[in-house]
């Protein structure tokens, strides 16, 4: 692994076993790597294995799946040679995932504090309640919540999409993982507020030279907000680009994509219905 590449995936597989004993692959061969302080866009349509490729690095596959991996690294951590409790150690400090709506990622149960002082025990067993609380309000406070007290007492139910979208942030990346999966982080947000929450991950990432796997359905927002872009579709990457350089893509799934995508000015009448092809899944036409 070169010396500034932080995480390393080399040809990961995932299948699931049906009822009938027969195995469908959902990630077939996925290759990627990570550079510090880079920020690497997964895209494609829903299905095309893009969580489970995050999920895969956290160890946090469902026991129904049936994976392998030639390598998968993060630092110096050789994951495929962990037991998976020393794997579980990582997780919050080494790498964290953010997930998509905060609705189904908070305890519905739990105050805030009580859940991001789950995360943080963890991390710093031996802190005593009143540094604890210090920890969590200031976790809150970091990521521009204004009322970090209130927040830090209340319910999920209390708090709207953003804020409870800045609380995962906070319970994520305040230890200063070295790497950081957001996956979907603002699909369940509108433009104001995705845009806040973006300039607060922005920030965070920036300040802990995280580097970071944005996985997300939004071309033209991974177009702003990644280096670079990777292109999933049937569990296969068909396209690796430059973020800079997506609108310019070639392959014609990318290009079915982006047409998918109708500009907020002048839109066309109909959008173009992507026509697929089955070597793009691995498949032989008929």
């Amino acid at each position: 692994m070169h010396a500034d590449t932080l995480c390393e995936i080399d040809n990961l597989r995932i299948a699931f076993e049906a009822h009938d004993g027969t195995l469908t692959e959902a990630v077939r061969g996925i290759s990627l790597t990570v550079a510090r302080g880079e920020r690497l866009g997964i895209v494609g349509e829903s299905g095309s294995g893009k969580s489970l490729t995050g999920r895969a690095l956290l160890g946090l596959l469902p026991s129904s799946a049936r994976w392998s991996a030639d390598a998968m690294r993060i630092d110096n951590h050789n994951l495929l040679a962990m037991r998976p409790k020393e794997r579980r150690r990582l997780c919050g400090t080494q790498m964290s995932m953010i997930l998509q709506d905060p609705k189904y990622s908070l305890n519905p149960v739990m105050t805030v504090a009580q859940q991001m002082r789950e995360a943080f025990a963890r991390q710093s067993p031996k802190l005593n309640a009143k540094a604890m609380r210090e920890r969590i309000v200031a976790a809150l406070d970091a990521v521009h919540i204004r009322d970090p007290q209130r927040v830090a007492d209340a319910y999920p139910h209390e708090l709207s999409g953003g804020m409870g979208q800045r609380v995962m942030i906070a319970m994520m990346v305040s230890s200063g993982p070295k790497l950081l999966i957001a996956d979907e982080p603002t699909s369940a947000l509108d433009v104001l507020v995705s845009m806040q929450v973006l300039s607060v991950l922005d920030e965070m990432i920036a300040k802990h030279n995280t580097g970071l796997i944005f996985i997300s359905h939004d071309l033209p927002l991974v177009m702003s907000f990644c280096d670079r872009v990777l292109v999933m579709v049937g569990g296969r990457v068909v396209e690796t680009c430059a973020a800079r350089d997506l609108a310019h893509a070639r392959h014609p799934y990318t290009r079915g994509l982006l047409a998918a995508s109708p500009p907020l000015h002048n839109p066309p009448d109909e959008l173009p219905v992507l026509q697929r092809d089955p070597a793009w899944f691995g498949e032989v036409a008929p």
